[in-house]
């Protein structure tokens, strides 16, 4: 199965090193003039993923056309652009595994949704979980969810990307694992607030632990199932992105809890933070569906720039205490 990438980012990079492991050619296409000369010349990504040696496998084109001579498309677009690459393909019908953590901001679709719109006869399956690039492409042990609801499908794909250090586990719950990884970034932003404003590893841990309460009633009011929130796509990547500054949406919360002015934060980065995207979208769906997620929707506020930020978390840790199981 010869594999495609869209997306030339720090995670299209990581997951094309992946798919090129043992010699196997890989094509990775990226927007950006540099990185597909970069690649090409020098074997590295010095854009999005620097002094990470490639491998030699990997072809880079900024040409979607090429694609056509793959079995199957990885796509790796951020989640609020996938729709508008995904027309700009010329022919679509294939396997597409979405490696994207979000939800479409105008539709309030999850992104298997949004591909089924534009590819209603492909396949998809969805990529998954604890994942920092930097560490899949330099080899170290990473472990993801692949969740494809044709089975067979699944396992070749699985058979396909699955190497000795990059461990896959299979199931069939697609919104599942898609849920996990949208709202675990919408989390991620909140726990660096925490730490921006030194409120200590207790206040941290006790964000992931009702956070992940709130992922779970939202997957589970979107079809997902309990025990997918609680592997890899879910709590697994919430513990992750929620403990270190190489998540990019820790690295906003951090900042905007050491006083950054959200506007300005947002202007400077030039990698994405899925979650200032998804945030809104999540806590629309939340409102609709009257599902409690107080920890979402004050992100929602902050996000705003309309609110004190130690005003809104003195409301928030005042709320009255409940059950646990609540």
């Amino acid at each position: 199965m010869r594999l495609g990438v869209i997306g030339g980012g720090a995670w299209g990079t990581a997951l094309a090193q992946v798919a090129s492991a043992g010699g196997r050619e890989t094509l990775l296409w990226a927007m950006e003039p540099e990185v597909v000369e970069a690649v090409n010349t020098r074997h590295e990504n010095a854009v999005f993923l620097p002094r990470i040696p490639l491998n030699q496998a990997i072809r880079a084109t900024s040409d979607l056309a090429e694609l056509d001579s793959c079995d199957a498309w990885i796509l790796v677009t951020p989640a609020q652009h996938m729709r508008s690459v995904l027309e700009r393909a010329p022919t679509r019908c294939r396997p597409l595994v979405l490696c994207s953590k979000g939800i479409e901001e105008k539709t309030g679709k999850l992104l298997h949704e949004v591909a089924h719109d534009i590819c209603p006869d492909s396949p998809i399956a969805v990529l998954s979980g604890p994942t920092f690039a930097h560490e899949v492409a330099a080899g170290l042990p990473t472990a993801v969810t692949l969740a494809c609801q044709d089975r067979a499908l699944g396992e070749q794909l699985r058979s396909r990307i699955n190497l000795v250090n990059f461990r896959t586990y299979c199931t069939d719950d697609v919104a599942g694992a898609e849920a996990g990884g949208a709202v675990k970034n919408v989390l991620a932003i909140a726990c660096g607030i925490i730490e921006g404003k030194r409120f200590g590893q207790n206040a941290r841990a006790a964000l992931i632990a009702r956070g992940f309460a709130e992922m779970t009633r939202f997957g589970v009011a979107l079809g997902g199932r309990r025990e997918t929130l609680a592997g890899l796509s879910g709590l697994g990547d919430l513990v992750l992105t929620c403990s270190s500054t190489s998540s990019r949406n820790f690295s906003l919360g951090k900042a905007i809890g050491e006083g950054g002015k959200v506007a300005e934060l947002m202007k400077d980065r030039r990698t994405v933070a899925e979650g200032a995207h998804t945030a809104p979208v999540v806590h629309r769906i939340a409102l609709e569906r009257d599902i409690d997620m107080p920890i979402v929707g004050a992100v929602v506020e902050l996000l705003s720039g309309k609110v004190d930020i130690d005003e809104l978390l003195t409301t928030l840790l005042s709320r009255p205490p409940g059950d646990e199981e609540d």
